[in-house]
């Protein structure tokens, strides 16, 4: 979502500058790739570039196609083979050994383009699709990006897809982007229909020096931030700039005051017992899958065992979504390596890893995204 937020953002910035952009996106690979279906660009008529589809060997040719489509004002497919290692340009610096399927798509001014489309996947705080229709055959019009949903929700509302509706739902069950060979207006298209989570909301229950690190970290992976405790000296937006929050909160007043939903990850690390112990225990009835808490293993079995003298039984499904101590395994010391462990240790929980070396790694790096058209 930060690549996606980063976008919006450059586009508004270009438009009040005047200047006309395309957006440059991922839509299909054959093979390896460094990125991913739904890796993006946007690309402004004077060569800025925001995101990114490449470890960097197809940036500077896809910046003459973006602007190529700028200057058409029309939708383009380009297809780069990585593959080839003769090839000087593509594939050699990196060896992805694969082909990458690029549709690079004039952003015009009508309502519904595909950055009203990012944007609303941006605002909305539940899982959302959205639909890219393309083609492989030279001379086929390049439809592009044309439709978002989320549950009970499509927009444009009025649209002429419903033949997709099927598949967008499954995917969003699923919770798997696919790509498709589907039927639209009788001709024969590619879907990518991408599945996109919301933004990961980082909770930290805790404004000691500590945070800070933490703070930087979750802010360059473009994470929402809320800072939390009950000190007023301590919660303040000038100890942390970055933070998208910061709150002074009693610990009984907690989640009253903070929306926790599945995509919430709460770090307990305020230095005081009873506070993070009250925090906890009104936290165990949330939907959230991550409860850090900061400090060694007797700590949080003092927590448990307290929890119990108030007749507060910690089921094994709300144990499985405490980790405590916090953070990955990598030695930590300093705030700084703790801050780093537990945020890869955040990354791997959303992504359901195990948080290993991927020189250990028997598979692909990346997920493959599945469907009849690959």
């Amino acid at each position: 979502m930060k690549e996606i937020n980063d976008i919006i953002q450059a586009y508004h910035k270009a438009k009040t500058e005047g200047k006309k952009t395309a957006l440059a996106t991922v839509v299909k690979v054959e093979g390896s790739s460094y990125r991913q279906p739904g890796a993006r660009m946007l690309v402004t008529e004077d060569g800025e570039l925001t995101g990114a589809i490449s470890g960097g060997c197809l940036e500077g040719d896809a910046l003459k196609k973006a602007l190529l489509a700028i200057h058409q004002q029309q939708n383009k497919l380009i297809t780069y083979d990585t593959s080839n290692d003769e090839d000087s340009d593509f594939g050699v610096q990196l060896g992805c050994n694969g082909i990458v399927h690029i549709l690079f798509e004039f952003i015009d001014a009508h309502e519904n383009n595909v950055i009203d489309l990012l944007i609303r996947t941006a605002e909305e705080r539940r899982d959302s699709v959205l639909t890219c229709l393309f083609s492989l055959e030279r001379g086929q019009k390049q439809i592009g990006t044309v439709l978002f949903y989320s549950k009970h929700t499509s927009w444009p509302e009025n649209h002429r897809f419903e033949s997709l509706c099927g598949d967008i739902e499954n995917v969003l069950e699923n919770r798997s982007s696919v790509v498709k060979t589907v039927t639209h207006d009788d001709v024969s298209y590619e879907a990518l229909i991408e599945y996109l989570p919301p933004a990961v909301s980082l909770v930290i229950a805790g404004a000691g020096n500590d945070v800070k690190p933490l703070v930087e970290i979750a802010s360059v992976m473009g994470w929402e931030i809320t800072v939390a405790e009950g000190r007023v000296t301590h919660a303040t937006e000038k100890r942390f700039p970055l933070a998208n929050s910061v709150m002074v909160i009693g610990a009984d007043d907690f989640i009253d005051q903070i929306m926790v939903d599945e995509y919430t990850f709460v770090v307990l690390m305020t230095h005081n017992y009873r506070y993070d112990l009250t925090v906890l225990k009104n936290l165990l009835n949330c939907r959230n899958r991550y409860i850090g808490v900061l400090g060694p293993k007797s700590k949080l079995d003092r927590m448990i065992s307290d929890l119990a003298e108030e007749n507060v039984k910690v089921s094994q499904d709300q144990m499985d979504r405490i980790y405590g101590p916090v953070g990955l395994d990598i030695g930590a010391e300093t705030s700084e390596e703790i801050a780093l462990s537990v945020a890869a240790e955040i990354k791997a929980v959303l992504e359901g890893k195990k948080g290993n070396s991927l020189r250990y790694k028997k598979d692909k790096i990346h997920h493959a995204i599945s469907g009849d058209a690959q």
